[in-house]
């Protein structure tokens, strides 16, 4: 509904438009059909129709969209065949004996005796046989001869051109400890060097890292592990000197040194060996137990038996002079020179059957046997708090210069080796002075020789010329079975060690300033059936 309002009406001015005014407002009493002036009024009601509309009308569109049509499929799956099994126990039915019919008695025993005596013959030519002697099933894959597990150095020392003089393993197997010196001509005695020892079973191992460290005020010239104790070692120095470090505690290291004393070696101490069960009297403390005697040997000629002291000091127990005056006659020596009646010891080795029995060898080149029972007193005049004696039993024939290393069999009491100057390695027996083989492995000096602790025939050796050389007396008695070339320059190879408890692993020391762990296949590592008969039979041949 739509209202209108009426148009307004002018009033006259003056008396009766105010009356007219006044009475304008109101609703007029003149009835219904009259419309006053001001009053609202009701009209039809108006519609105008949306343009709009009609217009979007005409726009729209209708679309729609759809998936295809689904495929389906319908599959079953079921066993087609199935078995039933049942497992019970029954009483045993008893085997009826064959019908005598079955078989014949007599041909079966014709039969037999005919083929016995061919039987019989056959059997005895195969028990006779030889042609299987030897032969083993290998069910192992096989793998190189020789493989490098770490290459391992100290940069220090290597910064300063050390080399590394020896190598130890410790009784476990794990830990190479190298002592840091020099070999070459100089005056190295207030030349700073390291003790390094690796643990190879750690993991993130860094080659370049050791796990200790151990700074010695003069180079080292030797090194050994305690036999039990894992991380004690004592190590003979360039100034004479014999220490013994615990690696376990590398803040304070030091267990007990000789000190400078009359008993001191005056001259490098070129090999340290454990003798015995103990380094010192047991002491309460934990770190001071299991310890045994070091025995060192030194240029000046004497061979001395160290025991550690609580306080810290190394006290000789007992020692040996090697005097000329004093060695057997049994083979012509060079004559020496006047005044000088020492004769230094350059290498060490006990007998693995009889712990009073060793080698040494010596600056003159000549193997000496020897013994810690000798009771004969040395005719030596340099001062010494215990007695010395003369421990020289048998001379051997010599090498064409000093001896740097000798190695004791460990499968037979006779035998051992020696490596010299010369280039060459003797095979000698205890009982003749003659070596019963001569081999020329280099033209440069040997410096290293090594029986192998798990085949009776197989022996390494480190050279001059950088090389180290494996040797299988089974294949070949003239030239190695394997030469390893540890350096790349030729540098000389100083020193090598098996490991005794991981016996496939190899450790040689070099020039460089390098311990390189070598891994051995299982050519060198597994004993033949008859290699232990071989080297008797070596041993009893040149004996005869």
């Amino acid at each position: 509904m739509a209202t209108r309002a009426q148009p307004r009406q002018l009033y006259p001015a003056g008396s009766a438009g105010a009356e007219a005014l006044a009475t304008g407002g109101a609703a007029s009493a003149e009835g219904p059909g009259r419309s006053g002036p001001l009053q609202d009024e009701t009209l039809g009601v108006a519609s105008v129709p949306s343009q709009w509309r009609g217009v979007q009308g005409i726009r729209r569109e209708t679309k729609s969209c759809q998936t295809a049509s689904i495929a389906t499929a319908e599959a079953a799956a079921q066993t087609w065949k199935h078995v039933d099994a049942e497992v019970q126990t029954e009483a045993p039915v008893p085997v009826g004996v064959l019908p005598a019919s079955q078989y014949d008695g007599p041909r079966l025993a014709a039969f037999l005796r005919r083929v016995e005596a061919m039987v019989i013959r056959e059997l005895n030519k195969n028990w006779q046989s030889h042609a299987f002697d030897g032969f083993e099933v290998n069910w192992t894959e096989q793998q190189p001869t020789v493989t490098c597990l770490h290459t391992l150095g100290y940069p220090p020392a290597q910064g300063q051109g050390l080399h590394v003089t020896s190598v130890s393993w410790n009784t476990t197997g794990s830990v190479v400890a190298c002592a840091y010196g020099r070999l070459d001509d100089g005056d190295w005695s207030t030349l700073k060097s390291f003790v390094c020892a690796w643990n190879l079973d750690r993991r993130g191992l860094n080659p370049q890292q050791p796990s200790a460290v151990v700074e010695v005020p003069s180079a080292v010239m030797c090194l050994a592990f305690h036999p039990t104790q894992p991380s004690h070692v004592a190590g003979g120095l360039y100034s004479g000197e014999v220490l013994v470090w615990d690696m376990s505690h590398p803040e304070d290291p030091l267990l007990w040194r000789t000190g400078l004393t009359d008993d001191t070696h005056t001259d490098p101490v070129y090999q340290v060996r454990a003798v015995g069960c103990c380094w010192g009297p047991p002491l309460p403390e934990p770190r001071h137990s299991h310890r045994f005697q070091v025995l060192s040997a030194a240029t000046d000629g004497k061979v001395l038996l160290w025991q550690g002291l609580g306080a810290g000091q190394l006290q000789l127990t007992d020692g040996f002079a090697l005097v000329v005056q004093q060695l057997p006659r049994n083979t012509k020596l060079r004559k020496p020179p006047r005044g000088e009646t020492e004769v230094g010891a350059t290498a060490v080795a006990f007998s693995s059957f009889d712990p009073s029995l060793f080698v040494l060898g010596t600056e003159g080149g000549f193997p000496l046997k020897c013994s810690l029972a000798a009771e004969e007193a040395a005719l030596t005049r340099r001062p010494s708090s215990v007695p010395l004696r003369a421990p020289a039993q048998l001379i051997f024939s010599p090498h064409g210069g000093p001896i740097y290393s000798v190695s004791c069999s460990p499968f037979h009491r006779n035998l051992f080796l020696s490596a010299g100057t010369d280039g060459h390695i003797h095979l000698y027996s205890m009982l003749q002075a003659q070596p019963l083989a001569s081999l020329q492995l280099s033209h440069k000096y040997l410096f290293a020789v090594r029986w192998s602790p798990v085949r009776p025939l197989v022996f390494a050796a480190a050279s001059g010329e950088g090389d180290v050389q494996l040797f299988d007396l089974q294949k070949s008695s003239q030239k190695p079975t394997v030469s390893i070339k540890q350096t790349q320059n030729e540098s000389p190879v100083y020193c090598l060690e098996f490991n005794h408890q991981q016996t496939q692993l190899l450790a040689a020391g070099d020039a460089e300033g390098t311990v390189k762990v070598w891994q051995l296949s299982t050519e060198f590592t597994e004993q033949g059936p008859r290699e232990t008969e071989d080297l008797e039979q070596l041993a009893a041949e040149v004996a005869t």
